[in-house]
């Protein structure tokens, strides 16, 4: 079974068949699923998500798109849903300088607070880092949280060898099968296998073939397929050793031994 370790599934794009693609999950081969938040409306309802459904599980946290509507309050509602039972980590969050806005000075004060945050709790962290690959390591080092994920993996093979040695794992997405991702596939074979997760990042980054649509959960079959290739195993090995991987970052052993 798949593990997609990353999805949003709580996007608008699902409000028309998200009952159906959840129903769907296990016939499609998708054993377990994490929701994740990106402000606090969407970590509210990935929290409703993962406990209306056994195999979906929620990462709650604030995106740096909401660094210019952040508030204090906020770290405390995020603080409260981080004490559910299916909630499993901190997320997403992190440092995307690709756009001017929100201002890096902005971006960077949210993501200290929630880097405090993971801290005061021992929170797993699920990191956001778009061209904003030296400050994000910068401060993962300066707070000493090692506990985590960087998602849809956009760094270079040297980053992902630091990313490791910090003790994080390193989640690839579609990207991975696209036929200009010579960087993303450079670093994924330095990636241990260990340290390997898979994800959709749904509703975005479609993998080949099925690029130009609506992403979802059960296309990361073909991010587990990539991975098999680049690292020269079956895609049963790949399937089971990514799957096991994410039970192992967010202790999800239950499932993981089911």
């Amino acid at each position: 079974m798949l593990f997609d370790s990353h999805a949003h599934l709580n996007d608008a794009r699902f409000n028309i068949d998200r009952r159906y693609v959840l129903n769907a999950l296990e016939k499609n081969g998708v054993g377990a699923v994490i929701c994740a938040g990106y402000d606090i409306e969407s970590s509210e309802f990935a929290l409703k998500i993962a406990n209306e459904n056994k195999n979906v599980y929620a990462v709650c946290g604030l995106h740096p798109d909401a660094a210019d509507d952040f508030c204090e309050a906020d770290i405390d509602k995020i603080r409260l849903m981080l004490n559910d039972k299916k909630c499993v980590g901190l997320g997403e969050i992190g440092l995307d300088y690709y756009y001017e806005t929100p201002s890096r000075e902005k971006q960077l004060i949210l993501f200290e607070k929630q880097l405090q945050l993971a801290k005061d709790t021992n929170s797993k962290i699920v990191i956001h880092d778009r061209d904003a690959h030296e400050d994000c390591i910068k401060l993962v080092k300066k707070y000493g949280v090692t506990a985590g994920v960087f998602h849809c993996f956009s760094g270079s093979s040297e980053m992902a060898k630091e990313v490791v040695k910090l003790g994080f794992y390193v989640s690839f997405s579609g990207v991975l099968t696209f036929k200009n991702a010579r960087k993303a596939v450079e670093a994924a074979q330095v990636v241990p296998l260990d340290r390997i997760l898979i994800e959709t990042d749904c509703p975005y980054l479609a993998p080949v073939p099925f690029r130009g649509r609506r992403n979802e959960p059960r296309f990361v079959a073909k991010v587990a397929e990539k991975i098999a290739e680049i690292k020269g195993i079956s895609e049963s090995e790949a399937e089971k050793i990514t799957f096991e991987n994410t039970c192992e970052l967010y202790g999800l052993e239950g499932i993981k031994n089911a």
